[in-house]
This record gives C-alpha cells, structure tokens and sequence, in this order.
C-alpha cells in the first residue's frame, strides 16, 4: 500500500518509518501541504496522510477521489480542516482519536505556568544577568477557579492536574462525565466565576469563536485564557482588544485561527503579514507557541502506530473502529455500532 504523505516534517518521517514497514506501508512523504494544487502528487496512491493544516475541501476530495484515492488518514484527531459530508460515498476519512492526552494538557499547564510566574521574562532577564524581580509577581494557583471548556481525555487530564494544585475546577460540557471534583456549569456561569479559562474542545460551528468581544466581556478581569485546542474558538481580533483593555489578564495559545500558512514553518527572516498575530506576540502577557502540544516522544509514536493501523485495519480487516461516520452527524464516531466501513 502506497499513501501520499502531505506536510512532512523531519520528527512525522522518523516516528512513521519506525513502524511502517511491520504494518507493509509504503509513505510517500511529501514537504508540501495538501492543497487543490498539490492533489495530483496523490496519484498512484491508495490513501493520503494529512495533518492539521492540510486543505482537504470539496475541490480537493473530488480530484483524489479522480485519481483512485480510497482513505484520507489523519494523524490528528481533529478533523475541522476536512470537509467530512463531502466524503461521503467518495472517501473513507480515519483519524487518531487519542494519542497522548497527557502531551496536550501538560503543555497547557506548563504554558499557563510560564506565564503567570513569569518564568519566560525571568529566563530572558537573567541570560543578560540581570536579577532584579520587577515586574515578576505573579500569582498562587491554590484556591483560584479553573473553568475547563470540553471535558474529553484531554480536558479530564487538564482538570485533573489543577486539582492537584489545589484549584477549584468548573466545567463545561455538552456531554458531562461524572466526576468526583469537577462541577459542570453552564458555559456563562464557567465563564464569570474562574480565573483561568482553559478550551479543550473541538472545533464545529457551534463552538467557533466560542470566545469573542461578547463572552470575555462577560469574564472576571484578569482572567488568564488558555487554548491548546483549535485557533479559532478564539476570535483573536476580540482577543486582542480585551489584553488591550487590560480585562484579559494574559493569554497562552498554542493555537491561532490563522495558523494554516504561519505554524510549523521558519518565518524568522521575514516581516510578519499577520498583523493581528503580530501584535500578539508583542503583548507582554501572551505566550505563544507554534501547535506543539502535541510534540513528545511517547505521542509522535501513538500516533504514527495508530495511523498505520487505521490504514491496515480499513483495507485488509474492511473496517475501522477510528473511520469518521457521516450517517451520525458531522464526523462523527458511528453510534449504530456498525461492524464494516461506512459505506
């Protein structure tokens, strides 16, 4: 089996020809992104791999679907960049449901500690061997109210590493799991109690710019906004706005709604486009990192080995317990208990 490769980076080659060869895959890696351009590199191939800034649309699904493809695998388990309803009865779309919560949720906490102790200012001070603590004080995470928007593994994970340091954790969830410490609310409620608002859910038309002038008005000033999730639950024009106000107290984002063309590439030489980005950054109270939640060890791994196995399971066993159903909604997991493929 041959699969196109889209968005390669030197740690997807190195995790993925790990396992490749025992699951009898051949990747074509590819350093381009996926884009009605670059399709037609796909041909040949059973099944494209994709990554979150992949462009799979309407015009994209249908020239793959000319060429022979049979599966899009994502090596993600967000699938907002895949038009799934056009898939259907065209191409079967796996993706990687869970690969390392604890990857994502301990770079939340790592970044809001960075932030609220300073520790990214200090570090930057003391290599000019400058000691003085000035503008350093930050504040005790015991006691304070962390509002988790989306209580999956992740958001679970993230709940429950503030419950070890003592936070009071609200949550937020259309789907609620019962808990022994964290108390569902409604999403205002979360929003105008916590002192630190962490998004842990995906990305849908219900939940974008979940986030934006109207809800952080509604938040306590001050509050610290964590998103490690998808960029656009966040309007980022909003966002600004508020840090501007001085009523968000500081931001932590892993993730930008306008990431596709920026992440995971070296822009260091060149004037930044992304004006609103830009302005970001230069906040003394935003912490940004380029979508790398995800990046240990122990997840690149899961995630390589799950992806090979959604691809084997799919083509040799004639289905998938990680296939997106699109008879349950929009990318859903089946809830029929289907035992073949989709369609």
């Amino acid at each position: 089996m041959t699969i196109a490769f889209f968005d390669t980076k030197e740690y997807d080659r190195q995790s993925f020809e790990k396992v490749s060869g025992s699951y009898g895959i051949e990747f074509r890696f590819l350093e381009t992104k996926l884009t009605p351009d670059t399709a037609s590199l796909a041909e040949g191939c059973v099944g494209v791999c994709v990554f979150v800034n992949d462009t799979v649309n309407a015009q994209v699904i249908d020239r793959l679907y000319e060429l022979g493809v049979k599966v899009i695998a994502l090596r993600c388990a967000g699938y907002n960049n895949v038009d799934v309803r056009h898939c259907y009865g065209k191409l079967h779309v796996l993706h990687v449901p869970a690969y390392s919560p604890y990857a994502v949720a301990e770079h939340a906490m790592a970044m809001l500690l960075s932030s609220v102790r300073r520790i990214h200012k200090a570090y930057n001070r003391t290599r000019d061997f400058n000691f003085s603590l000035k503008g350093l004080a930050g504040f005790d995470f015991h006691g304070k109210t962390v509002g988790v928007v989306g209580t999956g593994r992740i958001g679970r994970v993230f709940a429950d590493i503030c419950r070890g340091f003592g936070m009071k954790v609200l949550a937020y969830d259309k789907f609620p799991v019962e808990s022994d410490f964290m108390e569902y609310v409604p999403l205002p409620e979360l929003l105008e109690r916590s002192d630190v608002i962490s998004l842990h859910c995906p990305l849908t038309e219900e939940t974008y710019h979940m986030l934006n002038s109207e809800s952080l008005a509604a938040t306590k000033k001050g509050v610290v906004i964590v998103n490690t999730s998808r960029g656009a639950l966040i309007d980022a024009e909003a966002l600004l706005a508020a840090i501007k106000s001085r009523h968000v107290g500081a931001a932590c984002l892993d993730v930008y709604e306008e990431e596709s063309d920026l992440f995971f590439e070296d822009f260091s030489g060149h004037i930044m486009d992304d004006d609103t980005l830009a302005r970001l950054i230069s906040m003394p109270n935003v912490l940004v990192t380029s979508h790398q939640a995800f990046l240990t060890e122990e997840a690149l791994g899961n995630i390589a080995d799950t992806t090979c196995k959604n691809i084997v399971d799919f083509f040799k066993e004639e289905r998938c317990e990680n296939e997106l159903c699109y008879r349950c909604g929009n990318g859903e997991v089946c809830r029929l208990g289907r035992s073949g493929k989709c369609f």
